[in-house]
């Protein structure tokens, strides 16, 4: 080799050192930035003049760990959506046992009846039956009350994610175009690349996604459905629902689907363009989980009801007239039992505060005079009422005879039982995101490497300058000849 060749190589390595030093110093001022991926030099032989060439930087990313890191992160937000959902109503409905639960207020009620029963006379005692009544009632009413709010709750939310996706697609089709311009133009795009990341990261999360590259650091999106993105941002539409109500449905036209680019999204396939994520966990709130929950209490609300104009309960009710509970004042039709738990209501013959008298408890709602005082057996006939052993005809309960407080617990236990799979589920995701995580981190900066690779890049400094230092000492030799 020459000494011009051995120079030229020398300051080659000289100009490697000098840039690899700046990328180890680079990754290690960003260990612990988000979405900051660990660099290393791409270098190639220069074949004319012989030495090094640095050809560009290196991202080092586990792309096959990512989307599954992303995919985890996805099934996570499905489920903590509908978890968050679940618990509201739990706490709604009240844990078994406690006063103020739906079980709670049936128990309370047989007790009023019971001593109701006991002291028949008692015009107190029978007010106190029939306001126990009407605290049970009014707490099915808003039980149902906070149900809807959650699902309008997760209507707006559905918007809201729509229209944060619409921005972070947009905002992708501006990223793909400024790399794949830097990359034209032969420029540094490693921090266009990291937040580009971390914005695809959070669009999984709405949208479990898979990058492909499209060539020139341009990526498309694919979802479990198809493509979701490949070139311009594909604009998500959705319509929010001022006020959801039980009477608002998807299938009926009264609450909004999805669509992309103006085409109907089929919400009802198990993969479909836009499911798996967080997104999905919201549609399943509104159009799932809620209903589920109401026609629960729907059903709940119906047995009641029922119990109480059985056959033979209050034999002065007259053919066809509403019961001690009614449908908003009227007779319950079993064809409008959706939404039952909002009307449900006290007949006003038996609610002092509405003009009518409690001892129409104990002497019968048809009754227009009261009646003996110490005859107690209307009220051992509500009791029984309560505590017969009935199978619901509605609310999607599993078959099998229960009482009133049984079914009040039951509604209660479909909410749970549906929560701690869910809750099962979820756990199993995100124990599998953290260990995904973790592994995408064994890839990302170790400030223990990064350091020794320093001192490798030092040795390697100088020895390239020992060659050019030995090379200058032999060309002044030659001079001086």
């Amino acid at each position: 080799m020459s000494i011009t060749g051995a120079m030229n190589t020398a300051l080659s390595g000289l100009a490697a050192a000098s840039r690899g030093a700046a990328t180890v110093s680079s990754n290690l001022a960003n260990a612990t930035t988000d979405g900051y991926a660990r660099r290393e030099l791409e270098l190639t032989a220069r074949a004319d003049t012989g030495g090094v060439l640095v050809t560009g930087e290196v991202r080092i990313v586990d792309r096959t760990l990512l989307t599954d890191r992303r995919g985890a992160d996805a099934e996570v937000a499905l489920g903590r959506a509908q978890v968050e959902f679940l618990a509201s109503v739990q706490a709604v409905i009240g844990e078994p046992g406690s006063p103020s639960s739906l079980s709670g207020l049936v128990a309370d009620l047989e007790t009023a009846l019971v001593a109701a029963a006991a002291e028949p006379a008692s015009g107190a005692i029978l007010e106190q039956a029939v306001g126990r009544l009407d605290h049970l009632v009014a707490r099915i009413g808003e039980t149902a009350g906070a149900i809807q709010l959650e699902r309008g709750r997760a209507d707006a939310a559905i918007g809201e994610a729509v229209a944060q996706l619409n921005a972070d697609l947009a905002q992708l089709e501006t990223f793909n175009d400024d790399i794949r311009r830097a990359t034209v133009r032969g420029g540094d795009v490693g921090g266009l690349a990291d937040q580009r990341q971390l914005l695809i990261d959070r669009i999984s999360e709405m949208v479990p996604v898979r990058e492909v590259d499209r060539g020139r650091g341009v990526v498309a999106l694919l979802t479990e459905g198809g493509v979701l993105m490949d070139g311009p941002a594909p604009v998500i539409g959705f319509q929010t629902t001022g006020t959801v109500t039980e009477f608002h449905s998807l299938a009926g036209g009264t609450l909004s689907g999805l669509t992309v680019n103006g085409a109907q999204i089929d919400l009802g396939r198990d993969r479909h363009l836009l499911s798996g994520g967080r997104l999905e966990g919201l549609f399943n709130v509104r159009d799932a989980q809620a209903p589920m929950a109401q026609e629960r209490l729907d059903g709940f609300a119906r047995d009641l009801l029922e119990r109480f104009e059985a056959s033979g309960v209050d034999p002065t009710l007259a053919p066809g007239a509403p019961g001690l509970l009614t449908d908003a004042g009227a007779a319950f039709q079993p064809v409008d039992e959706v939404g039952l738990s909002r009307r449900l209501a006290l007949n006003v013959a038996a609610d002092p505060e509405q003009g009518g008298a409690a001892w129409r408890l104990r002497d019968g709602l048809g009754a227009t005079v009261p009646g003996e005082a110490g005859q107690a057996a209307g009220l051992h006939r509500l009791t029984d009422a309560l505590s017969s052993f009935r199978d619901p005809a509605s609310g999607g309960f599993a078959p099998g005879l229960r009482t009133a407080a049984g079914l009040a617990a039951d509604v209660l236990s479909a909410i749970g039982i549906a929560r701690d799979a869910l809750d099962q589920e979820t756990a199993h995701a995100s124990a599998r995101a953290s260990a995904l995580s973790d592994g995408l981190m064994r890839d990302g900066v170790d400030s223990d490497a990064e350091m020794q690779r320093l001192l490798l890049i030092e040795q390697a400094y100088a020895a390239n300058a020992k060659v050019i230092s030995a090379s200058q000492a032999m060309l002044d030799m030659l001079m001086e000849i």
